[in-house]
């Protein structure tokens, strides 16, 4: 089992719905391995959706992290 650490860029896309990144993140997961998002790149998307005032993904953070 491999461990896969998302950067703020992959996280910001999955919450946008790009539908690659989403496949792939399920394909990571499904084959068995972790996938962590580091309490810096979560900092830095949630700062970023407060400051475009993006309350729709702003929501959805949360789950994907708890996903």
């Amino acid at each position: 089992m491999s461990v896969f650490v998302l950067d703020s860029n992959i996280v910001s896309f999955y919450l946008r719905q790009n539908e690659i990144v989403i496949q792939k993140v399920k394909d990571v997961l499904l084959e068995g391995h972790e996938v962590l998002i580091s309490p810096i790149a979560y900092y830095e998307v949630k700062r970023g959706l407060l400051a475009i005032k993006a309350e729709k993904r702003l929501r959805e953070l949360p789950l994907f992290v708890k996903y």
